[in-house]
């Protein structure tokens, strides 16, 4: 991998990392910020696919749709996109919840599972990385 390259997943990874790290945060705060750290589960997923994406030298555009990172994911390696499946549903946690509205926020066991389900994205896109290009 170019330096240039290995630099710029090692800042998407960086970020991710932080966003999985701000959602056990928010999870453990008294009372718990759970529309925070689903925020934080669907960035961490986003910034994960975003690192595999620069990894591979694909463009993307700006998007928070995880559906579409993970199709592009998966044109190079269909493992991750198997393993990012669970984590698609975690796109509408970039917008919802963050903002005024009557949308009823999920429990904190449901924010936990959330949190797992992008750990796991983490580090499966972790696994399919030279370790030069981690954080």
């Amino acid at each position: 991998m170019r330096p240039e390259i290995v630099e710029e997943v090692r800042s998407w990874l960086g970020k991710a990392r932080a966003d999985l790290r701000a959602a056990e945060v928010d999870i453990g705060a008294p009372p718990p910020l759970i529309g925070d750290a689903l925020f934080h589960c669907q960035q961490a997923v986003e910034k994960a696919l975003k690192a595999f994406l620069a990894a591979h030298e694909v463009p993307f555009r700006k998007t928070h749709d995880l559906d579409e990172l993970a199709i592009a994911c998966g044109r190079i390696d269909p493992g991750l996109d198997r393993e990012a499946d669970a984590a698609r549903e975690l796109t509408a946690f970039a917008w919802e919840f963050r903002y005024p509205g009557d949308s009823e926020e999920p429990s904190r066991q449901e924010a936990e599972e959330a949190l797992v389900i992008a750990g796991r994205v983490f580090q499966a896109v972790l696994r399919r990385l030279p370790t030069e290009a981690h954080p």
